[in-house]
């Protein structure tokens, strides 16, 4: 499985998104630090979802980090922009 279908499956089965865009920006930093020659080192996320409803940007963040969990050893880069939504 790619990392991005990992990505996309544990947020929906997390946070039940109204809106999620996973995009991988990994071309964008090739040969940068941090490039692990795999192509799947830099990520970008938006998502709305209720359930970030009364949280922080800092809430927000930690909660999308441990949905994914084991996954976030794997990526370099992960960019949010997340938003509550109904």
């Amino acid at each position: 499985m790619q990392m991005q279908d990992i990505i996309r499956e544990r947020l929906e089965a997390a946070f039940d998104p109204a809106r999620l865009e996973v995009v991988n920006e990994s071309a964008k930093h090739a040969g940068h630090a941090g490039d692990d020659g795999s192509g799947e080192s830099h990520w970008h996320v938006a998502m709305t979802s209720a359930a970030f409803a009364g949280q922080g940007r800092v809430a927000r963040h930690r909660m999308v980090h441990a949905a994914l969990g084991d996954v976030m050893a794997r990526i370099h880069a992960l960019s949010l922009d997340l938003s509550e939504g109904e």
